[in-house]
């Protein structure tokens, strides 16, 4: 099932992380996308098919908003709205499958990671 708090927390770090990276490492920036999502899984336990579901939505979220914010930026720098407008469509169908892939590897190594049960509740 999916929680729709921790895939759109998710959501925001592959953003913020899938962004700064792939801004500086750019060969090497999904990196963030992936830390992003297996903090997802990890949240969210309960197997790694929930965590890899989780982390695709994630992903995919996460990838729409990367391309929002690129086109943003392409768009106040200058350049011809033409060229964006047809790059960014390319670039939303590339961000989307590539974070949903790291998603739900990212997911599904998180959940592995949790060893906590799904629906446990702390005692204290």
């Amino acid at each position: 099932m999916i929680d729709w708090k921790w895939a759109g927390i998710g959501a925001i770090l592959v953003l913020i992380l899938g962004s700064l990276l792939i801004n500086y490492l750019s060969s090497i920036g999904f990196i963030g996308g992936l830390i992003a999502t297996i903090i997802v899984g990890y949240m969210v336990g309960g197997g790694a098919k929930n965590g890899a579901l989780n982390g695709i939505v994630a992903g995919i979220i996460g990838g729409l908003m990367v391309t929002i914010v690129f086109a943003i930026i392409g768009l106040t720098s200058g350049v011809n709205a033409g060229l964006i407008g047809v790059g960014l469509v390319f670039l939303a169908v590339i961000y989307i499958i590539i974070f949903a892939i790291i998603g739900a590897i990212g997911g599904a190594i998180g959940s592995l990671l949790n060893r906590t049960p799904p629906n446990a509740t702390v005692s204290e």
